[in-house]
């Protein structure tokens, strides 16, 4: 997923299959047959490229440079950027989830620019996928490419699976973390990550 390139920066791609265009429209269209409309129709012509095309932008990360900067000033409290839009799609309805993650660090000997933050959550949002492990992953990739003293992260979500069929709940959030080091370990710095994001620990 990964490709180390020298000095400060990484430059990370994904490492997911091309998707097959052509395949994935005849796939909507035999799916639009199967519930009994005619994709041949005026109407209907165009949406199996939009939705292969949809499909293909909502499962496909940008690429982008890991940018980290030596911590000369040896800061050492907590960096957090709340509020990072999210958005994926649930692995088991092919449904989007949307909502807000909020991601921390302890800084060691390096940190990180802050946009890149945004850019860990895209890479492992755009894919099928469970929020439980969209938490996970983003934790566990931060803590293995920066090696801060501690990392932490929020995702708050409401999944359209729940919100528009079955129990049919709009408007329910479910809350998701995954904490690392110091963050773990410490109760303070626990805490203090919780409260900064506005979560209660």
């Amino acid at each position: 997923m990964s490709q180390p390139s020298p000095g400060r920066h990484l430059s990370v791609v994904h490492d997911r299959d091309t998707v097959d265009h052509a395949a994935a429209e005849r796939a909507v269209a035999d799916l639009l047959r199967a519930l009994g409309k005619d994709p041949t129709s005026e109407h209907l012509a165009d949406t199996p490229a939009r939705v292969a095309r949809s499909f293909a932008e909502l499962l496909s990360p940008r690429e982008f440079q890991l940018t980290t900067f030596p911590n000369d000033e040896g800061y050492d409290e907590m960096v957090v950027a709340r509020s990072i839009p999210v958005q994926s799609l649930c692995e088991h309805h092919l449904l989007p989830f949307h909502g807000v993650a909020h991601v921390g660090y302890l800084p060691g000997e390096r940190i990180l620019g802050l946009s890149k933050l945004a850019r860990v959550v895209e890479l492992f949002a755009r894919d099928l996928q469970v929020q439980e492990r969209l938490t996970k992953q983003v934790a566990d990739w931060l803590q293995e490419h920066l090696a801060p003293k501690g990392v932490g992260v929020v995702i708050e979500a409401e999944h359209m699976c729940m919100a528009l069929r079955g129990v049919r709940a709009p408007g329910a959030v479910t809350v998701t973390s995954a904490v690392h080091g110091l963050l773990r370990e410490d109760r303070g710095s626990r805490q203090e990550f919780f409260a900064l994001t506005g979560i209660s620990a």
